[in-house]
């Protein structure tokens, strides 16, 4: 790979920009935690029923998985900073048509837009970091600012949220977007650069369409797989996303202009960073989604009381991820963020030992902390490794490896705790209705007179806990071994990331 010589650090202009840029970034995981709270708003109002209110939140997700890879080409060939403003338009756009959404249908639908729109945005977002910033210290530094910004939107998320419903009606969470989006429209031409590849090639349909058959099935099984467990309908869904995967494969590899180069993958620098950050959020997703089960079904918390718990470990990644350039200056990225799953590790074998909310927020900001340089220096990684013609693109894939790991890592470490909780409960004398996960038990003890219903969710709770010490040792040695399977696949003296020409 040829490496460009143009590394001029970045002025006032570029820092003002990445202001300009936390913006998406910020919103894009504060709407959903917003969202999640709204809920039940939306259900009172609308009358929406369980499967509706499960769409209004899953249809989103899935659009923008499956749209993140088109997005990302689509920014390498009509200009980056223009695929941002467009979709910032059309988000702002939908999220004001989902404010005022007179059924349960017409609420999905937007939100179905809204997932296409955001699929716009953190694609363009990274792959104009890399343009804006070709020092690659200072470009480290900017990713590490977006990635915290992300991080910050969850931690603020509960408050914001709490703090909007409380004074206004559930629209108001849709409406939060409106003001952002204004702000980035009038900001983004001034501040923003614009850059494409010079040579663009065609943006292939068929390939569009392949991707979105190959992420949707997938994202959607193993959603299905995580709530209910393992059934025909969604292992079938991941198993025909896995084919379409393969077909969308091959015709990359017959293409003059793919969809996605797979020669990016033949870089070892960018396909060992984009699977550290897969392995990264399978287990961070995957033990999030535990720690809210706990906090609401063992501890008994609201879910904005849960939502304000887990903010102190969003604080972890923020520290985290700002922390890590800093670090450069005295270790190579690798070794940091080997160091960083380490430090991860240890904060899942704190998790082991999980008996009430102090052992819990600890070791939950442990593991934060330790992922948050490897999810900063690990995108540089990948976004950087690609020619900068080829940006959009290696910035998606460094945005839908996260999401695939995530939707993975929520149904395997779903489906341990689960399986865990069965087998201790199938001799204890817990009534069939009970055994299948704590959200039932906790159903079947609403019915139950008091003494009955406190033996029943003491005896289930202990079968969740114990199934969530499993899934956190899990966790642990998954994160030692990525730790050191960084260090084997890129020790040496390597070279430093940089903009391809």
């Amino acid at each position: 790979m040829i490496t460009s010589s143009r590394t001029a650090a970045a002025g006032r202009r570029e820092w003002i920009g990445l202001a300009v840029l936390t913006l998406p970034a910020l919103l894009a995981s504060l709407e959903l935690t917003v969202t999640n709270l709204a809920l039940p708003a939306i259900g009172r109002d609308l009358g929406a029923g369980g499967t509706q209110l499960l769409w209004i939140v899953d249809v989103y997700a899935f659009l923008l998985a499956g749209s993140l890879i088109t997005m990302g080409a689509w920014g390498d060939r009509i200009g980056r900073r223009r695929l941002l403003l467009i979709g910032a338009a059309t988000y702002g756009i939908v999220s004001a048509l989902a404010a005022y959404a007179p059924d349960p249908g017409s609420l999905i639908a937007a939100r179905a837009l809204m997932g296409v729109a955001g699929a716009t945005l953190m694609p363009s977002v990274l792959s104009l970091v890399t343009s804006m910033f070709t020092d690659p210290r200072q470009r480290a530094v900017a990713i590490g600012v977006i990635v915290a910004s992300v991080s910050g939107g969850t931690a603020i998320g509960p408050l914001v949220g709490g703090w909007l419903l409380e004074r206004f009606w559930w629209g108001a969470a849709f409406l939060l977007a409106v003001p952002v989006m204004a702000v980035l429209l009038v900001l983004g031409p001034l501040l923003l650069p614009e850059h494409r590849d010079p040579q663009p090639g065609r943006l292939d349909v068929l390939s569009a369409l392949l991707s979105l058959g190959a992420v949707l099935p997938v994202v959607y099984g193993l959603k299905q797989i995580a709530a209910d467990g393992p059934a025909p309908l969604p292992s079938a869904a991941v198993l025909a996303g896995g084919l379409v995967a393969l077909v969308f494969v091959a015709r990359q590899r017959t293409l003059a202009d793919p969809l996605v180069d797979l020669r990016l993958f033949s870089d070892r620098v960018f396909s060992t960073a984009a699977a550290t950050l897969a392995l990264g959020i399978f287990v961070l997703w995957g033990s999030n989604y535990a720690i809210a089960q706990y906090l609401q079904l063992v501890q008994g918390l609201s879910p904005l009381e849960a939502g304000l718990w887990t903010a102190p470990s969003a604080v972890g990644v923020i520290a985290g991820s700002t922390l890590a350039p800093r670090l450069t200056r005295v270790a190579r990225p690798p070794m940091i963020i080997a160091a960083g799953l380490a430090v991860s590790a240890a904060g899942y074998v704190v998790l082991t030992q999980t008996g009430g909310l102090a052992v819990l927020v600890t070791g939950a900001v442990v593991v934060s902390a330790g992922l948050g340089p490897m999810m900063a220096l690990a995108t540089d990684l990948v976004v950087g490794s690609a020619p900068a013609h080829r940006a959009g693109a290696a910035a998606a894939i460094s945005s839908t490896a996260p999401q695939l790991g995530g939707a993975l890592g929520i149904a395997v470490i779903g489906s341990i705790i689960t399986a865990a909780y069965r087998w201790q409960t199938s001799s204890t004398g817990v009534p069939e209705a009970a055994r299948d996960n704590l959200a039932a038990a906790v159903a079947v003890a609403e019915d139950l007179p008091s003494r009955s219903a406190e033996q029943l969710l003491g005896v289930a709770r202990a079968a969740f806990v114990h199934g969530f010490h499993i899934a956190a040792g899990v966790g642990a040695v998954l994160m030692a071994a990525v730790a050191a399977l960084v260090v084997l696949l890129l020790r040496g003296p390597g070279r430093t990331p940089g903009r391809g020409g």
